[in-house]
């Protein structure tokens, strides 16, 4: 019994660490509208939430977290080391493990209080997943939009940078240059939402099934 739980236990650290890679892969996944990057790493952060246990789920964003902070390049723009963790952009990071914890945490809750399947989800068992997603990932939000603004309120290259391209993007959506804060909430957060909820989590939920499904047929438990 004892080994069966090792050999399972290492296969969770093994599938661990090959979404902490697909996080690195998808991060280099990257497009443009207008001024606005977007990269499809919350693709892989749900994904990972779907079809590990909690712990697995979280572990796999903190091998992600040590690889950059190694030096691996795994990064958006195959960027790596301390200072990414540290960079106007680390709130975002530093949440991942949390954003996938939850993810896993939320949809088992979800499946056990509903009597749902996973395995087989219905339109309505897509339509709560998306909305469990967004919940997700609000930790994520609310950090990076916390550290994004310690930079750009900064009286530096970098804020001033920081500062220019968001109000760049505001005008780029046709908006009235408000007040500064609901300027970069809107920047940092706001114009992500819909990629995030409508691309990568739609995606991680369309492709959780058959992967969960998968790993039970070789006696993975997932739940």
């Amino acid at each position: 019994m004892n080994l069966h739980k090792s050999r399972g236990s290492l296969a969770y650290i093994v599938m661990s660490s090959l979404f902490a890679t697909l996080t690195a892969v998808f991060a280099q996944v990257k497009f443009n509208l207008g001024p606005v990057p977007y990269t499809m790493q919350n693709f892989v952060v749900i994904l990972a939430g779907l079809i590990l246990k909690p712990r697995y789920a979280a572990l796999s964003q903190l091998i992600y977290l040590l690889m950059i902070a190694f030096g691996v390049p795994a990064a958006a723009n195959f960027s790596g080391g301390p200072q990414v963790l540290v960079g106007y952009t680390a709130g975002y990071l530093w949440m991942f493990p949390v954003s996938s914890f939850l993810m896993s945490y939320l949809s088992r809750l979800y499946a056990r209080r509903s009597s749902r399947s996973l395995f087989n989800p219905s339109l309505r068992d897509k339509i709560v997943l998306l909305l469990l997603s967004l919940i997700a990932v609000a930790p994520m939000y609310l950090m990076g939009f916390l550290v994004f603004c310690y930079y750009a309120v900064q009286p530096t290259a970098l804020g001033r940078g920081l500062s220019s391209w968001s109000k760049t993007v505001i005008g780029y959506l046709g908006l009235t240059d408000t007040e500064l804060l609901l300027v970069f909430f809107t920047t940092s957060v706001l114009v992500f939402i819909p990629q995030d909820l409508f691309v990568d989590h739609l995606l991680a939920i369309l492709i959780a099934p058959k992967v969960l499904k998968f790993m039970k047929d070789r006696g993975l438990d997932t739940f």
